[in-house]
């Protein structure tokens, strides 16, 4: 019985740890059909933030590359694609990285900012955050 609470308690401990952060994997809503179009992985590499495509939901979608994307990431494929770089801890948000759209393959400047356990706001933006559009990701299961 021991072991048994034991083993709850620390599952318990890890879920509630995994979901005041913003690292794992989240999904991606399309705008026009409201549906979860791909999961993104965040991840953390020397102290900053990062993430990238690791699922496409649509099946014709799963070998698109980023053909409108310029630079190294032109005509890379979006599956494993890293759409976000270099964000970096300020207070309660992530600032001072980028964003790619592997729709347009405009890069932008954005902020990211765990608004609920299992909801992250994504900023993104031209020149001031004012200029800009919000989306919000969920966390995946």
């Amino acid at each position: 019985m021991k072991k048994l609470f034991l083993t709850f308690l620390i599952l318990t401990i890890s879920i509630s740890v995994n979901a005041q952060t913003i690292f794992g994997k989240w999904n991606s809503t399309n705008d026009e059909t409201g549906k979860i179009d791909s999961v993104i992985e965040m991840y953390k590499k020397d102290g900053k933030a990062y993430a990238k495509i690791i699922e496409i939901k649509n099946e014709t979608r799963k070998n698109a590359v980023c053909d409108l994307c310029e630079g190294d990431n032109k005509g890379k494929p979006i599956l494993g694609l890293e759409i976000l770089t270099g964000l970096e801890k300020d207070d309660d948000e992530w600032s001072g990285g980028e964003i790619l759209d592997p729709r347009n393959g405009k890069i932008y400047k954005c902020y990211i900012e765990l608004v609920k356990p299992n909801k992250l706001k994504i900023r993104g933006y031209i020149g001031f955050s004012l200029l800009g559009k919000t989306k919000y990701w969920t966390r995946a299961e």
